[in-house]
């Protein structure tokens, strides 16, 4: 007869491995670490779909964002903040909104979005989304004979 041996994996610790500062969630024969900074990038993809942001974070960080995109990269946490406990979730998030659309409105809009996405993506119960809305985003007046934009009435062909 052969005899079958179970085999228990080690423990990080044991095996010399490094262990992570950020909450934990201990499941079966696991451990699964989510990062304060995967969280903040759910939720910042989350948020930017929301119609009536224009973008995220303060002044500065929106420079920065826009130095970064121009070297083709982009930070999807920008202007997001987010604190992991065991098993909750908070979220702080900086925008900018479009002008025109109430931000009453944006704020409970990107606050729904942000709770369903971190809920159902990372599996964390969110206690809270605190949305700073910083500043408001209007464009640029369209110069007359300009074919840049389309008007109202111009439909696309």
């Amino acid at each position: 007869m052969d005899q079958q041996e179970s085999y228990t994996a080690p423990e990080p610790e044991a095996v010399g491995a490094p262990v992570s500062e950020d909450r934990q969630t201990v499941a079966g024969s696991g451990r699964t670490v989510i990062s304060d900074s995967a969280v903040a990038k759910v939720a910042g993809i989350a948020a930017r779909a929301v119609p009536g942001v224009y973008s995220l974070g303060s002044a500065p960080s929106r420079a920065l964002g826009a130095i970064r995109d121009a070297v083709g990269s982009q930070d999807h946490a920008a202007g997001v903040r987010a604190e992991v406990g065991e098993t909750q979730v908070a979220v702080d998030l900086n925008l900018v909104a479009v002008y025109g659309y109430p931000l009453h409105d944006v704020a409970n809009q990107v606050r729904a979005a942000v709770y369903r996405a971190v809920e159902s993506l990372v599996g964390l119960e969110v206690i809270e989304v605190n949305v700073e809305i910083n500043d408001v985003y209007v464009a640029p007046p369209v110069k007359a004979g300009t074919r840049g934009a389309l008007s109202e009435r111009e439909p696309l062909q």
